[in-house]
């Protein structure tokens, strides 16, 4: 059985070999796996962790720079992506208490979860509304936490293009909620 480096691989995986890809995957997919685990503490997310980080290479397989570690890359994304979904549970958890501890002071029966529910339905109805680039850039530095200086090196453009692309999607976004009600209203401000 012939042993390739990473170099190796990351060089046919950029010419497009599946083979590599696979050779590389069942390198790494184990170890990114016990990775994304201690930090997520649970299987399932663990596990979805790892088939996004290796589609975030294979996607990006072209922008990754030819003397970088491949190590480094794929466990970098890995620490990101966990991070980012800590974040957002945190995120979502404080909102709906907060939003719960508002319900039990209003006069108002609100039913939090539904409408919340609701809200995260229309803000990804929005989000998939968007030019593809805006969607994009929002994504990978709201959802992936990212740099504007890392997403201009990832998509090979300038911070300044990143910055009128997230301005222009952030306008968006604000406009289409409109007066959606005062539960979006705070979780624009809170958490967008």
């Amino acid at each position: 059985m012939i042993i390739y480096s990473d170099e190796e691989l990351m060089q046919e995986i950029k010419a497009d070999n599946m083979f590599a890809f696979d050779i590389l995957y069942k390198k790494y997919c184990k170890r990114i796996f016990k990775f994304a685990f201690s930090i997520l503490k649970s299987p399932e997310e663990s596990e979805n962790l790892v088939q996004d980080v290796f589609l975030n290479l294979w996607e990006n397989r072209l922008n990754v720079e030819k003397n970088s570690s491949i190590k480094s890359y794929v466990f970098t994304i890995t620490y990101n992506s966990a991070v980012s979904i800590i974040r957002k549970k945190v995120r979502e958890s404080e909102f709906v208490e907060y939003l719960k501890s508002l319900q039990e002071v209003g006069e108002e029966s609100v039913d939090v979860a539904l409408e919340y529910k609701e809200l995260t339905d229309k803000l990804e109805r929005i989000l998939n509304e968007l030019p593809q680039r805006q969607k994009e850039v929002y994504l990978m530095h709201r959802v992936e936490g990212l740099k504007y200086i890392q997403i201009a090196e990832i998509l090979k453009i300038s911070v300044n293009t990143i910055e009128n692309h997230m301005s222009r999607a952030l306008k968006t976004i604000r406009q289409k909620l409109g007066n959606y009600s005062l539960i979006a209203i705070l979780f624009w401000y809170l958490f967008v």
